[in-house]
């Protein structure tokens, strides 16, 4: 009697599994609705002259014009430019130096160490309009700001942290270090993790000072981590303006004006939501040249054939 054999076809996993693209089909959607679109949706209201009380939108190329040829856009700039600068330079300095006081200790099994974490974790989590809140009442040139009420017990004479123009950027910049320095050290901390103890081993054998190990040990394979880092804390720092904006509403003047709350103020207080996604726009611009200068120092990977 003949056994008659049925050869099954692919199931659906292995069919799936085959053309691992699908799986890809319900990110991309989500994707392209929530980001995507949002992202030629500002290119083309930059090519309007649209308004958030206005009903009419024409398409022109005036309001590009308007916005890039506005006289007060190069000191924005500038202010933003060393806002940054600042606060990049700022976050990764503290960031690591935390990150190695803390391998350190944990190296040689010093207590407190879990304590020192989560206390510069905790600044991390703090909205931006709360911390920009916080450092307002500790820069107070009031009789209860905390900072010029310490140097008034040293006789020292009290500083006009918020009012004068200088000063107000500086304060500007600590506020932000303060918060961001926990992500930093967070990046390096990993990465110390994962450098080869031998290699420290190695350089003691040798005679290597700690700084010579931190200079031709650390730092060198640090370079990766440095790199990525810069490229999230400048793109972070880039689009911050709730801490400001609560700390200094962008003054004196227009001292601490930087382009995020440039924008911010065009959109929602001079309606001008064409100007706003002209500036949007030019933020994404910044961004992505940044980025791509430093990706271009990253260590790249030899393939071997």
């Amino acid at each position: 009697m003949a056994v008659s054999r049925r050869v099954a076809g692919p199931s659906l996993g292995r069919r799936l599994e085959a053309n691992p693209f699908t799986w890809l089909v319900p990110v991309a959607v989500m994707l392209g609705i929530f980001y995507l679109y949002p992202i030629f949706d500002v290119f083309r209201l930059g090519l309007t002259n649209a308004s958030l009380v206005g009903t009419g939108e024409q398409y022109t190329l005036a309001t590009l014009r308007a916005m890039l040829e506005n006289p007060a856009l190069g000191g924005i700039l500038w202010t933003t430019f060393v806002f940054t600068f600042g606060s990049v330079v700022g976050q990764q300095l503290f960031g690591l130096a935390i990150a190695l006081i803390v391998m350190r200790g944990e190296r040689r099994k010093l207590k407190g160490m879990v304590a020192l974490r989560t206390i510069v974790l905790i600044a991390w989590v703090i909205p931006g309009i709360a911390n920009g809140l916080i450092w307002q009442m500790l820069f107070s040139e009031a009789p209860f700001g905390a900072i010029n009420s310490v140097l008034r017990l040293m006789h020292i004479s009290p500083v006009a942290w918020l009012s004068d123009p200088h000063n107000a950027m500086l304060s500007a910049v600590i506020s932000n270090v303060w918060r961001g320095t926990a992500f930093s050290m967070i990046v390096f901390y990993a990465a110390l993790k994962a450098i080869d103890p031998t290699l420290y081993e190695a350089a003691s054998v040798d005679g290597a000072s700690g700084t010579q190990k931190l200079r031709f040990i650390t730092l060198p394979q640090l370079r990766a981590a440095i790199l990525v880092n810069s490229i999230l804390v400048t793109i972070q720092t880039l689009n911050t303006f709730d801490a400001i904006i609560s700390l200094t509403g962008g003054g004196p003047g227009r001292a601490t004006e930087v382009l995020s709350l440039f924008t911010f103020n065009t959109v929602f207080r001079n309606y001008d939501l064409a100007g706003g996604s002209v500036l949007s726009v030019l933020m994404l611009v910044i961004s992505l040249v940044l980025a791509l200068g430093y990706a271009s120092f990253l260590p790249r990977r030899e393939v071997s054939e």
